[in-house]
C-alpha cells in the first residue's frame, strides 16, 4: 500500500511539472507563422526589412512570442523564387509575404490555400495575380507597382531634363522580368516626343554587365535607364560603378542606387510598401480574407538626385528640377 501511494504521489508530482511545459509547448505551436521572401539580399539595417518589422511591432506582434517569421532571400536570382517559396510552404506558414511580380506568381502557383500578400507587383491584374484591384478574388492581394499610364516616360523626361544634350539613351533590361515589358511602351512614347533614341540591352547574368556597358557606349549611348528588376537591385553597386566608369548619367527606380553614387532615381518608397504589407498580414491573421482586401496602388513617389555625381559628370541640375527634388544627396 505504501509503495502504491508513493507511486501515486510521484505520478501526480510529475504531472504537475509536465503540465505547464506541455501547455507552453501547445501555446508556442499556436503562434502564427509568416513566411517572407525578399527578392534581393537583406541585412539587419535594410530599410524594407526594418519597416516591415517595425510595423508588425506597432500592430502588437512580437517576433517569437506572438508571431514567428521565416525569412528567405532571393539575391536577385528570380529562378530561385520557386524553391524558396516551396520551402516556406513545407514549413506550413500561415501567410506568405513576397516581394516582386515573379515571386508573387511563383507563390500563387505553389499554393491555393495559404494567403499571399505581394509587395511591389507590376500590373497584378494584367499578369493574372488578381481579378481586379477592388476585389482581388482568391487568396492573394497586396501592394502594386502598377503606376499610372505614362510613368515609364517620366524616367526619360527627367533624365533628358537633367542631361539635355543626350539624344541616345541605353535601357538596361532584365529579359524575363515583367517590369521591362510594362514600362517599355511609355518610355518609347516619351522618347519620340523628346527626340531621344532608346537602345534596349538585355542582361541575364552578372558577368554580362561589363560587356553590355561597353557595348552601349560603343554604339553611341550617352545615358542609361535601368529598369526595376530585383536582379539590378542586387547588383546595384556594380551597375552604378559601371555607369560612372563610362561617364553615363543614369536613371534608376530606387534611391538605393543614388545613395551609392548613382545620378538620380524616381519611384515609390519601397519601405512604405513593406510597412503596408505588415498591415495586410495583421488583418489576415485576424480573420480577413485576401479576396476582400483591395490591392493598393502607390500614391507617394520620390525624386532623389546625387549632386556630387552630377558635378563629376559635368551636369548642372536645372532650378526647375531642384524645386521638385524630394532629397538631394551631396
Amino acid at each position: 500500500m505504501k509503495l502504491r501511494r508513493l507511486e501515486l504521489i510521484v505520478t501526480l508530482a510529475l504531472g504537475l511539472l509536465v503540465a505547464p511545459l506541455a501547455a507552453e509547448a501547445q501555446q508556442l505551436a499556436r503562434i502564427p507563422r509568416i513566411g517572407v521572401l525578399f527578392p534581393v539580399e537583406s541585412s539587419p539595417g535594410d530599410p524594407n526589412l526594418a519597416a516591415f518589422r517595425q510595423a508588425l511591432r506597432e500592430l502588437g506582434h512580437v517576433e517569437e512570442q506572438t508571431v514567428a517569421i521565416e525569412y528567405r532571400y532571393g539575391h536577385g536570382k528570380t529562378e530561385r523564387f520557386t524553391d524558396l517559396i516551396a520551402e516556406l510552404v513545407r514549413l506550413k506558414v500561415d501567410i506568405l509575404v513576397v516581394g516582386s511580380t515573379q515571386a508573387a506568381r511563383a507563390a500563387k502557383k505553389a499554393t491555393q490555400t495559404i494567403p499571399i500578400v505581394f509587395v511591389g507587383a507590376v500590373d497584378p491584374v494584367g499578369v493574372g495575380l488578381v481579378t481586379s484591384f477592388a476585389r482581388p478574388g482568391g487568396h492573394i492581394t497586396g501592394l502594386s507597382f502598377a503606376y499610372e499610364e505614362g510613368f515609364g516616360g517620366k524616367w526619360v523626361e527627367l533624365l533628358k531634363e537633367t542631361a539635355p544634350k543626350v539624344t541616345r539613351v541605353a535601357v538596361l533590361r532584365r529579359g524575363a522580368d515583367p517590369a521591362s515589358a510594362w514600362y517599355w511602351p511609355d518610355m518609347q512614347k516619351a522618347a519620340r516626343v523628346l527626340g531621344v533614341a532608346l537602345q534596349p540591352l538585355t542582361v541575364r547574368e552578372p558577368d554580362q554587365l561589363v560587356s553590355v556597358f561597353a557595348a552601349m557606349t560603343k554604339e553611341g549611348a550617352r545615358a542609361v535607364i535601368v529598369d526595376p528588376s530585383p536582379f539590378f537591385s542586387t547588383h546595384h553597386v556594380r551597375v552604378v560603378d559601371l555607369a560612372a566608369r563610362h561617364r553615363l548619367p543614369a536613371m534608376f527606380h530606387n534611391r538605393r542606387f543614388v545613395e551609392v553614387g548613382g545620378l538620380m532615381s524616381y519611384g515609390v518608397r519601397l519601405p512604405d510598401l513593406w510597412r503596408r504589407a505588415a498591415t495586410y498580414a495583421d488583418k489576415i491573421l485576424k480573420g480577413a480574407r485576401p479576396a476582400d482586401l483591395p490591392v493598393e496602388q502607390p500614391t507617394k513617389f520620390e525624386l532623389v538626385i546625387n549632386l556630387k555625381t552630377a558635378k563629376a559628370l559635368g551636369l548642372t541640375i536645372p532650378q526647375t528640377l531642384r524645386l521638385r527634388v524630394d532629397q538631394v544627396i551631396e
